[in-house]
């Protein structure tokens, strides 16, 4: 549903907020690059966004602004209306993509989350997520996936035990 108000659309979900695929780190630190990661199930940041912003609520007081990639998602609206207000979005091709910036007013805290793509595996986006949420993490957000993928990959084993084989080392038979 649309309302318009002058020259400020504001669009509402069809449906209720679902409860988001998220993982937050235990830390506050601000040595850290991601507070955690979030694996929404489409690229509809009207469907999307929603139970995200409710769950980083939850934890760090009013979400004020979200700051998107510009390409990360299907439709660009710049205010969402939920939960009795209005949430204000905003699209930068500087954002890096695969990342989400939540603004949060009370404390002044920024949250900053990893996007797996909606369409990835399971065993990838949950270690993916878990990578995010490390306080010790050093890899951002746009290399996780493939990172994480990089580790897990068969070829990688056999790459890594070449490696190995050629320094002098030998696998038992």
């Amino acid at each position: 549903m649309f309302d318009t108000t002058g020259r400020k659309t504001i669009i509402y979900p069809p449906s209720p907020p679902s409860t988001p695929r998220l993982r937050l780190g235990s830390s506050t630190s601000r040595r850290t690059l991601l507070d955690g990661g979030w694996w929404p199930r489409s690229d509809d940041p009207v469907a999307e966004l929603p139970g995200l912003v409710l769950a980083i609520e939850h934890l760090h007081g009013p979400v004020t602004q979200l700051i998107l990639h510009a390409d990360d998602w299907d439709g660009r609206p710049h205010r969402i209306g939920m939960a009795g207000r209005v949430l204000r979005l905003a699209y930068f091709t500087s954002q890096p993509p695969g990342l989400v910036t939540a603004l949060c007013g009370r404390n002044g805290n920024q949250v900053d989350l990893l996007i797996v793509p909606p369409g990835t595996d399971h065993d990838t986006a949950d270690a993916a997520m878990a990578l995010a949420a490390t306080p010790d993490n050093r890899v951002h957000a746009h290399h996780i996936v493939g990172t994480v993928r990089a580790r897990d990959s068969p070829q990688t084993t056999s790459r890594a035990a070449a490696d190995w084989e050629s320094e002098g080392g030998r696998l038992a038979s």
